[in-house]
Parts: structure tokens; C-alpha cells; sequence
């Protein structure tokens, strides 16, 4: 990818998670990237294009967020490393989840399958663990990761080491 692109996409990036993907036009884009419109197009096709190319770096990040716990084998390092991802992703990528989250309601795009592998291996856990419902538990789990990660890219003041504290001691990992 070229420096041109890059710059399109972090543009992109930062006006669509900002002010939202139907409020930003590829004007406003190529304005904020520093290159003209027509070079979007060239690359891009249309905003569609534009929106599909951040689509699939969120879906790497993704597998390669998950990937150090899907390749995990010990069902309580599985569970620990699920419940401390969300509390570890660095301040400078929060603009990047928090256009994912954003797309998801404007956009209505689904990421079931961006979390089918982590539903799995925790699934996989639990039921080794001997618990009696792994399929809930597991799906509970992924729903705290979108409520904890959706509070801390939105700034609401939570005391992020209790809450992980707590979750490791009730999982008791």
C-alpha cells in the first residue's frame, strides 16, 4: 500500500468514525488526506470502496487479536486471555474500534463472524472446565468484551483494573 493510500484510509478512518460514515463525503476525505478525489476513486472505486478496504483491516485485526487465544490450548489461560483483551488495547487504536462499533449500528454491519473463532475456543474452555452452560458462557464473555470495550472508546470513567480484577477472580483464572 502506497503512502498515498495509507493517508486516505487514515483520513477515512478518522472522519467516518468521527462524524459517521453517511456524513462524510470522499470531498471531505480527500481534503483531509491531502490528495484529490480522483485518486480515492482510483484506488478506492467509490466510498463504498473506501468503507470495504477499512472493513477488512478491521477484520485483521480482529484474527489477529483473537489469534493468541484461539491458538491457546489451556482452557483457563483461554478464558484469562479473553477477559484482559479488551483492557489491553493501546489508547492510539481506539479511533479504529470505535468506527468499528460505529459501523455496526449506522451501517447495520454485522460482526458475528469477526467473533465466531473467540465464541468457539471459549465455548472449547468452558466445556473443559466442567461448566454447565459453555455456550452461554461463552457468549457472555463476548458480550462483556462489547460493553467494556464500547464504555472505555467512549471515555466512560470505569476503573478498568477492579472490573478485570473481578472478572478474573468470578472465572477464577
Amino acid at each position: 500500500m502506497t503512502e498515498k493510500q495509507e493517508n486516505i484510509l487514515n483520513a477515512a478512518l478518522e472522519l467516518f468514525a468521527n462524524e459517521g460514515y453517511n456524513a462524510t463525503s470522499t470531498n471531505k476525505v480527500a481534503k483531509a488526506a491531502g490528495v484529490s478525489e480522483g485518486l480515492i476513486f482510483r484506488h478506492f472505486g467509490n466510498k463504498e470502496g473506501l468503507l470495504a478496504a477499512l472493513l477488512k483491516v478491521g477484520e485483521d485485526r480482529f484474527k489477529s487479536l483473537y489469534a493468541d487465544i484461539v491458538m491457546e490450548s489451556d482452557p483457563e489461560k483461554i478464558i484469562r486471555k479473553a477477559i484482559l483483551l479488551p483492557f489491553q488495547v493501546p489508547e492510539s487504536e481506539y479511533t479504529f474500534w470505535k468506527l468499528q462499533f460505529k459501523l455496526k449500528w449506522e451501517m447495520e454491519v454485522d460482526g458475528k463472524e469477526k467473533t465466531e473463532p473467540l465464541l468457539r475456543v471459549l465455548k472449547y474452555a468452558f466445556e473443559k472446565l466442567g461448566y454447565a452452560e459453555p455456550e452461554k458462557e461463552a457468549s457472555l464473555i463476548v458480550f462483556i468484551h462489547e460493553g467494556m470495550s464500547g464504555a472505555i472508546l467512549k471515555g466512560v470513567p470505569i476503573d478498568k483494573q477492579a472490573f478485570q480484577t473481578f472478572l478474573l477472580e468470578k472465572y477464577n483464572v
